[in-house]
């Protein structure tokens, strides 16, 4: 249980969901981890955000697992900020070797007052938080010269486009494939490096982006979309462990030759008729 021993990974949107997870189990595996989130509200999100209190359990689960933590308030969208941040945390923990990208909003509601806004939000979110995020931590990996691994957090919506015709829909399936093109560029680029990178793409998993009274209303508004959020194995919904599991292994020793890869964790959902 040490295969991440004196590895240090930054993982962003760790303050709740999927990250705390990643966050947890990379620390379990022997890993010390930079954590960043926003926590704090979006306005063009209909569900409630993290907040510092879920960031600082997620500091304590850590710590509970033995590792180190440095932990941030900032938002992905200010590369100055994570660069700041990231400097700071290779300064206290040391280079950074693993990245896990899973900041993301899913504002996907039945109403949209400003399509345009959310259009941006989601963007900005989804995709530039991502370049930035890699931007941020790619220096330090590089110059440490011992290679490393980057999981780009994506969605079923990176390998399908069904999620309807609003702005946040549009947005989101656009942020979410273009994390395949980006990841697979990064991989070209820095091969020579030894860092690898791929995209994760999960979907429906059992978190507050998921599981939330304006993601219901919508569903139970529009029949097609429930029904086109059906999995192909007999599972509703995943757990963040079920996700954490293919984040791990992609990051792993046993993972040290696939780059450029786009792995569905999905119950067979983008290939289901």
């Amino acid at each position: 249980m040490d295969q991440f021993t004196g590895k240090v990974a930054l993982i962003t949107g760790a303050a709740r969901g999927q990250g705390r997870n990643h966050a947890v189990r990379l620390a379990r595996e022997g890993a010390d981890v930079i954590l960043v989130d926003i926590c704090a509200q979006i306005e063009s999100v209909p569900y409630p955000l993290a907040s510092r209190a879920d960031l600082d359990e997620t500091v304590r689960l850590v710590e509970k697992e033995g590792r180190r933590a440095y932990a941030e308030v900032l938002d992905v969208r200010d590369l100055p900020a994570l660069e700041a941040a990231v400097a700071a945390g290779v300064a206290e923990l040391g280079p950074v070797g693993i990245v896990v990208a899973n900041a993301g909003i899913a504002p996907l509601d039945s109403t949209e007052p400003d399509p345009v806004q959310r259009w941006h939000d989601v963007i900005s979110v989804n995709l530039t938080g991502v370049w930035n995020t890699c931007r941020a931590a790619l220096p330090s990996m590089v110059a440490a010269g011992e290679g490393g691994a980057i999981v780009l957090v994506s969605s079923t919506a990176g390998l399908r486009g069904n999620l309807g015709g609003s702005a946040a829909g549009d947005a989101y399936v656009a942020s979410k494939h273009a994390l395949v093109g980006l990841a697979r560029n990064l991989a070209n680029h820095h091969a020579p490096d030894s860092i690898r990178v791929n995209t994760v793409h999960p979907t429906g998993v059992a978190t507050p982006m998921v599981e939330n009274e304006s993601l219901a209303r919508k569903h139970a508004a529009q029949t097609e979309a429930s029904a086109a959020s059906s999995n192909l194995l007999p599972v509703a919904i995943l757990q963040s462990d079920d996700i954490s599991d293919a984040v791990l292994w992609l990051c792993s020793p046993s993972a040290r030759y696939l780059t450029g890869v786009s792995l569905p964790v999905d119950a067979g959902y983008s290939v289901r008729a």
